[in-house]
Parts: C-alpha cells; structure tokens; sequence
C-alpha cells in the first residue's frame, strides 16, 4: 500500500492529508499561533467548583468553558504527585528527585471528589479530550508523556506491553528492556511499533522523554506573569507544556516504512518534519521533500477535489447508491440509499450488494471525518440473517484497522446498526458548498463574459498598491479562459502590463479571486469605504455653506438697498463700504436679520417726523436722491455725489464728535443728519 503525507501550510492553520494509494483517508486541520487545548497538552489549573453529585471538579485552565475532571480520572498516584509538585514550587533553585511509587493506590475507586480537592486548589491536569461544541475540555490527574515506541507515565510503577503485538517472546523481551531502562518514579507502556526494535532505539528515546518531562517542571517553577488570556484573569493558571504539532503527532502516529513521500509546502516545517523523522527512522529522512510549484499543493495531489466530494452532507459510492450523514447534539445518522440502479433482479441480493458497498464507504468516511461518539446506521431492509450476519462480520473487519478503538454491534430487528467510536477532537467540518460571490444567494447575477474585465481592474489596483510581481489565483475554469491564446491570452497581456502571475485554484468559487505576494502572502487592499463617504458628506456640506454665505450676502445687498430713504440720503462712500462689509461677513443667522431691519426702521421714524414741519422745502429735498439713484451705473454721476457727500460732510465734521455713533441709536449723528440738511436749506432761503 502507498502511503503519502501532504502538509499544506497557510499563515492561519496548517492541514494535513493522509492519502493510501491516492485515496484520501485523514484529513487534520489545527490554528496557528492559537491555544486549541490539544490533546496531550498540560496545564496548571485552579479548582473552580467542585460537584459531589457528579463527584467530579470544575478546572479554569484557560478556556472558555471550565475543564472538566472526574474523580476517577486523578489517576492513583494524585495524592504524592501533588505533594511533589509542591515541593518543586516552593523550591526553584533545583529540581527534588522523583520519590519512591507507593504499590497500593491512594485514591481508591469508589472515593469523593470533595475527600481529595477544594475550590482553590492549583493542580498540574492534562488535556483528555479536546473542547467539543458546548463542552469544554476533559482533563486527567494521570500525567503520560508519549513518544514514537513508548509512553512515559511519571508517579507509576508499571511496565505494560501493547496487546497487538501477539509473540510471547517478543513481549517478554521488551518487558525486560523497559525494566532496565526506566529509573526509579516512572512507568512506560510499549507500543505497537516498539515491535522487534533494537535496545538502543528504546533508551534514546526514553532520554528524550525524561528531559521533555524535566522541561515540564522547570516550566512549572518559573514564576507567572503578570498578564493572562484565561477566563478570570489568574495569572498562575497557564499553560505548562504543549504537544507537539499536530503534523509531528500524525507522523508519530501513522509513520510505517510503507511511506513513499512526505510532501511539505513551507521551508520551517519542512526542517522540522524532516529532524523529527531522520530521529525516529534515519533510513527515511529522505522521503520528505519540500514542495516548491507555484500551484497550490492540495490541487497538485487531488486533495481539494476529494474534500469537496467526499466530505459533504450526500456522498455517493460505487454503483449509484449514496449515503446521507446527518449531526446531532447527540449522535451520527447515516442513511444508506441504493438510488435508481439496480444490480440483481432479486430484491434481497440486490439490497445486500448495495450494503456492502455502503459498508465500504462509512467505514472510510468515520475516519476520513474522525467521526466519534454514537453512531447509528440505517442500512437497507433485509429478511436474510445470513445476510445480516455476513455484513456484520464484514464491518468488523473493516473497523479493525481503525486506530481509534470502537465497538460495533450487530444488526437490530429495525435494521439499524450502532457503532461507538472514541472521540477525543471535534469531527472535520468543511463546507464544501459555495455561495455566489455576485448575487449572494439571490439568483440573479451579472454577465459573466464581464467578469475577465472585473479582474482586470482588480489586479490593476493591487499593482498600484503593491508594485509588480503580484500573485492572482482563479478558478480553473476561468484560468482556462485568461491562458487562452497564448501570447494573445489575457494572462500574457497582464504580465506585461502589471507584472501579474495567474494560476488556478480549485478550492475557490466560479468567480473568486485571491491576491498573494511573492512569498504567498495574502494581500487585502486598504479601503476605508465609511472614511470616503465622510469626505464625500464633507464636500457637500463644504458646497451647500459656500452657498449659504453667497444667499446671505444677496439678502443683506437687497436689505440694504430697500432701506429708508433716510438712510440713502447718507455719502455714497459709507454705503459702499457697508455693502463690502456685508458681502465679507460670514453666514449670518435668520433671526438677527429680522431685528437689524426693525431697529432701522425704529430709526427712520423719528426722522420722518422730523421733517414734516417745513413742508414745502422736503419736496425738493426728495427728488435729489432719487436722481442719483436713477443712474448708478455711470461712474461721472457717482463721483459727483462722492465730491457733493464729501463736502456736506467736511461741514458737519467741524462740530467735536466724542463717539462713533452706532446705527441702532436713534439719536446719532447719522439719524440726524437729514434734519440739519433740512434747517440749512430753510436758512439760504431766507438770506434769499
């Protein structure tokens, strides 16, 4: 059997697929640069509540939710791992040496919760199984280490060999290996794989896991930092040591010499899976190669198109039939259908052909999902037991190269089969359906003879921001429509352009697009739509004040020029400057207009009741600034009523002035100036 591993490595989770003869069979995805609670990892954590009922203890390490940890889960030796876990706190110049494994078990099985843990306590827990939907993480008290060959149990005193290894012989041999190389305080289960390996082998990497364990107490001892992440903000709650990556245990745990290639698309993982298999088999290292193609690695190894095929709500096998994998909070329902096909005339060999080729394909899904917890299987009806018990078998066998232990049940009188298989880690979702990028879900789009137009001026504005030597990746279909034509294709004509490589990507939608630099780093333009809508808003009000400013300065000219003929009678020049003066103010208010021309009309009035004593002289009086105001459009005229205002008031100037006077004043030298003009012309008449 070929066995391949393909690491595709992205800036926000690395995944990994396991392929068998190019037939995907896992699939694993984790976070980077994110505490996932994994499996393995280990914590120092208080005691939040503690449940008699459920004699068991609520743990903050960190998560969301509070880690659960039951009382039977402690482990036996809890009571003298907590007293020198103490003793390693209280003394960090060194480490104390392990003490001496009492035979007898301190906690005992049918023991309390409460006899054993208070709200408070700080203990050292493990990650059992990982946070699953609501739920957060389950821990364990029984601290292990895991290795390629072995697992190293500190506060143990036991050597067990792994069952599947069946040659009597072979097990007391190992038995007696571990003995003589495990010190004093410690226990180790062998593996599978520690199968006919060298003594050597066995104690380099017992080594390594003492020192792994000896890093976990120097980690225990250094003093907690101020800041924290967790839930309640308890700086010593943290975590003390993580397992390794998510690729690395794969490796660990799947690595045979069956192995053809491990293929890794980042140059730092590649180092590291490379160090990590040339340790546990330095005949291999050469199997990991580091994939340098510019197509995306998934597409290059068919890994993208068996995901969307394989890991939807309706998968199809062999023959037309199909299967329907439905989640619930509690369980798995799989529903076998045989479709419109038909293989054998006969009802019941029909039905039984179309079962066992449904076997096939859940057996692969519950792993290729690493699908836990209850699973419930409808098969299709049939009245033969022989029938039912050959199908039985067969499911059997199949689940006996799952890793993962399980328990398989025959079938019910309703047909059904329950599956339990052990889930330590969510089940792989990926949405494999697309939503239309153009109408989002509203069935209407644009043409799509447009869309090469559309990435055109995409690309034309990631070469503005980012220079050339920008990466676009497009659907292969529409990939197929941009290279066509070669030197006249859409793809040549950019590249000479902008500067732009296109290549395909099947994980994307008919009409999406993803921008990357040279080194394959996702690129995001910087728009700032709300902050262009706010400059736009700025513009108009700017324009709509600019305007105001304009009708305020055309409403105080029209005032101006309706004002009394009082107030026209005054020099040209002062009203000149006022009309400057009103076409430079800023904008003015509604209601201070409406007053300025109440008080000068308040200010006209008594200047009207002042001349009506001498009758018959106003009435020339009155035709002079009509005149004038009749041309005012020819300058001679308007230089004439300058040099006329100048003189009239060089004479009205003689008289001391202590103040300006202000407009709103009734009695000011501007109110009264008509009445003086009025008396002076009644005096020549009378030297006349």
């Amino acid at each position: 059997m070929k066995s391949e591993l393909i690491v595709d490595v992205q800036p926000d989770e690395i995944t990994v697929a396991l392929t068998e003869d190019g037939r995907l069979q896992e699939i694993s995805r984790e976070k980077r640069n994110e505490d996932t609670f994994s499996v393995g990892n280990i914590y120092f954590g208080r005691v939040r509540k503690v449940m008699p009922a459920l004699n068991a203890a609520f743990v903050d390490v960190g998560h969301d939710k509070e880690a659960f940890l039951h009382y039977l889960d402690l482990g036996s030796s809890f009571l003298l791992m907590r007293q020198y876990l103490t003793q390693v706190v209280s003394d960090r110049r060194r480490i104390p040496s392990m003490p001496a494994v009492v035979t007898e078990a301190e906690v005992t099985k049918d023991g309390q919760i409460s006899d054993v843990l208070q709200v408070g306590d700080m203990v050292l827990v493990q990650v059992l199984k990982e946070p699953i939907n609501s739920k957060g993480p389950r821990l364990t008290g029984e601290i292990s280490l895991a290795g390629r060959n072995m697992v190293l149990i500190p506060f143990a005193n036991k050597v067990m060999v792994s069952q599947k290894i069946r040659r009597e012989a072979e097990r007391g041999r190992l038995r007696q290996l571990a003995q003589a190389i495990t010190p004093s305080g410690f226990g180790v289960i062998l593996r599978t794989v520690a199968e006919d390996k060298r003594a050597a082998e066995l104690d380099n990497e017992m080594r390594i896991l003492l020192r792994r364990w000896e890093e976990t107490l120097l980690n225990l001892q250094q003093p907690a930092k101020g800041t924290t992440n967790n839930k309640h903000k308890d700086v010593e709650v943290r975590l003390i040591s993580e397992e390794a990556d998510r690729t690395i245990g794969i490796i660990r745990d799947v690595f045979s010499p069956e192995f053809e290639q491990i293929q890794v698309n980042d140059k730092t993982m590649y180092e590291l899976v490379r160090e990590y298999v040339e340790l546990i088999a330095p005949e291999s290292k050469k199997i990991v190669k580091y994939y340098k193609d510019e197509q995306p690695i998934f597409d290059h190894f068919d890994i993208t198109r068996q995901m969307k095929t394989g890991l939807g709500r309706t998968v199809g096998f062999k023959n037309g039939g199909y299967l329907i994998i439905d989640r619930t909070e509690a369980l798995f329902a799989i529903d076998v259908n045989s479709g419109s096909k038909k293989l054998f005339d006969d009802q019941e060999e029909n039905a039984f052909q179309f079962n066992m080729l449904a076997a096939d394909e859940i057996v692969h899904q519950l792993r290729l999902r690493d699908i836990g917890g209850i699973i419930i299987i409808d098969f299709i009806d049939m009245d033969s037991r022989d029938n039912q018990q050959k199908l039985y078998e067969h499911v059997r066998e199949l689940m006996s190269r799952d890793r993962a232990k399980h328990n398989v049940l025959p079938l019910s009188k309703f047909g059904l089969m329950q599956i339990t298989r052990q889930r330590v880690r969510p089940a792989v979702e990926i949405n494999v359906t697309e939503v239309c990028p153009v109408c989002q879900g509203k069935g209407k789009v644009q043409p799509t003879i447009l869309f090469p137009e559309e990435v055109e001026n995409e690309i034309a504005r990631y070469a503005e921001s980012y220079g050339r030597g920008v990466r676009v990746e497009l659907h292969p279909f529409v990939y197929a429509h941009v290279c066509r034509g070669w030197f006249s294709s859409l793809r040549w004509r950019w590249w000479r352009k902008y500067g732009v490589r296109v290549r395909e990507n099947q994980s994307l939608g008919m009409l999406d697009m993803r921008f990357y630099d040279k080194k394959h780093n996702p690129l995001v333009l910087q728009t700032e739509p709300t902050k262009h809508k706010n400059l736009h808003t700025q513009d108009t009000d700017k324009k709509e004040a600019d305007e105001q400013k304009v009708n305020q300065a055309v409403t105080v000219n029209k005032e101006v020029a309706a004002a009394p003929k009082a107030v026209s009678s005054t020099p040209k020049t002062a009203t000149d400057e006022t009309k400057k003066a009103a076409v430079a103010l800023p904008s003015v208010e509604a209601t201070p207009k409406k007053t300025e021309t109440k008080t000068e009309k308040a200010a006209a009035k008594p200047q009207k009741a002042e001349t009506k004593q001498p009758k018959a002289e106003t009435k020339p009086q009155e035709t002079k600034p009509r005149k004038e105001e009749a041309k005012p459009k020819k300058d001679t005229s308007v230089k004439k009523s300058a040099k006329k205002a100048e003189k009239k008031t060089t004479n009205t100037a003689k008289k001391p002035v202590a103040d300006t006077p202000k407009e709103d004043d009734p009695n000011s030298e501007k109110s009264q100036a008509p009445t003086r003009r009025v008396i002076k012309k009644k005096k020549q008449t009378d030297d006349n």
